[in-house]
């Protein structure tokens, strides 16, 4: 066996990870695991980084989330993620909020290799009654 074949046998395996981009209108959240999910490696939130409730959602606070978690995941090792995103979901909106574009843009231009990218919000088959009553949501 030579040297080059015992270099490329004992080359360390990259390190992949998910990360779960949860985008509501009020807040975005990046949670990073393994690929199997079990362990959490980086969790942040929109929250963590802006001092007004109504800035949660922003897509700056959702990029200061994302800057965050991956220089967290970076320092352990992840070299790429696959992103799962997803909005509200169920009776409410299907979309994910502001923050969700921000977030992927922050974590592929951080040095992550991005993988498959997949949307994962729930989406009703057949409901139960939705929220408001007959007349509706009164304001």
């Amino acid at each position: 066996m030579s040297k080059e074949e015992s270099k490329s046998k004992k080359q360390k395996r990259e390190l992949w990870g998910v990360a779960h981009i949860y985008s509501s209108l009020n807040n975005t959240i990046v949670h990073i695991t393994d690929l199997t999910g079990a362990e959490t490696i980086a969790i942040t939130s929109g929250g963590m980084f802006v001092k007004a409730d109504r800035y949660e959602g922003s897509p700056y606070a959702a990029m200061m989330a994302a800057k965050k978690a991956a220089e967290i995941a970076l320092s352990k090792g992840i070299v790429g993620v696959h992103l799962k995103v997803r909005g509200v979901g169920g009776h409410f909106s299907p979309i994910p909020g502001p923050g969700a574009q921000a977030a992927i843009r922050t974590l592929a231009r951080s040095g992550l290799k991005i993988g498959i990218v997949e949307d994962v919000t729930p989406i009703p088959h057949d409901r139960t009654r939705r929220p408001g009553g007959r007349r509706g949501r009164r304001l």
